[in-house]
């Protein structure tokens, strides 16, 4: 499997919210968009995911124009969780699961053992496993998280893309989700794309990662290339240094806090 975004440019208005965003990635790779508010991370994932159509550019999965299938079929194909999702809060949450598997099963077709062990295999992947009979609004907004992404991998598509999918987490449930994000690309080969504000969990986590500024794409490579600019400094403007804790660990940026100034 190769997913290939080719050339993607949008416009809002005047606005250009991304410009020629280029991204190659084959099966079962994690790849990490960051950046400043506001630099085109959101519009770069609903673009690959087809819910902007973009003023120049495709999207290919397998030479496929991902743009030019069904919504069904390209369900099937790719999963999207946007960062503020919204359900009936009278919803339960084994309710909101079942629906990832809406474009498997249809319309009018009954769920069958396989859709059941998906959902089933979704809540306990995610800490959910005794939450199936509870509703939305009897949740915290970790676990409301939580259970959208639930949803999301109960889809089984090939790529998943995640819109800071970590946020409202706290930290112990941020390493799981993480942790079951390294998982889906490596044991079930499903491609990543997903947006993050934490600079050392993207590049803990990712084989690709890709910094964007005011819509522009800066940088696009591995961890340890980014890490051998000053990239990072410069677009957040922020004093630190990439720094290597472990030989076989990815650097981590070391922020100097104390001597930190926007004016660099």
């Amino acid at each position: 499997m190769h997913l290939n975004c080719h050339h993607l440019t949008v416009h809002y208005k005047n606005r250009k919210a991304l410009s020629a965003f280029n991204l190659q990635l084959n099966k079962g790779e994690i790849c990490t968009l960051i950046g400043p508010n506001g630099s085109g991370k959101s519009t770069a994932l609903q673009t690959i995911a087809g819910l902007i159509k973009p003023d120049t550019g495709h999207v290919d999965l397998n030479t496929i124009s991902l743009h030019s299938l069904p919504r069904r079929i390209l369900a099937r194909r790719l999963a999207f969780l946007p960062q503020n999702p919204a359900a009936p809060d009278e919803m339960k949450v084994a309710q909101l699961v079942r629906q990832g598997r809406f474009s498997h099963v249809g319309l009018w077709q009954a769920y069958q053992q396989k859709d059941e062990d998906a959902v089933q295999w979704a809540l306990q992947s995610t800490g959910l496993a005794g939450f199936g009979e509870r509703f939305l609004n009897e949740l915290s907004g970790g676990e409301r998280q939580r259970a959208w992404i639930a949803a999301a991998i109960a889809q089984e598509a090939e790529v998943l893309l995640l819109d800071e999918p970590t946020s409202f987490l706290d930290i112990g449930y941020q390493a799981e989700v993480l942790d079951l994000v390294y998982k889906l690309s490596r044991e079930r080969g499903t491609t990543i794309i997903m947006s993050i504000h934490d600079i050392n969990q993207a590049m803990a986590i990712c084989d690709r990662i890709t910094l964007l500024k005011a819509g522009q794409q800066i940088f696009n490579g591995t961890p340890y290339r980014l890490a051998q600019s000053r990239l990072i400094e410069e677009t957040f403007r922020i004093k630190g240094k990439f720094v290597s804790i472990r030989a076989d660990a990815p650097p981590h940026f070391d922020v100097d806090w104390l001597n930190h100034s926007l004016k660099m």
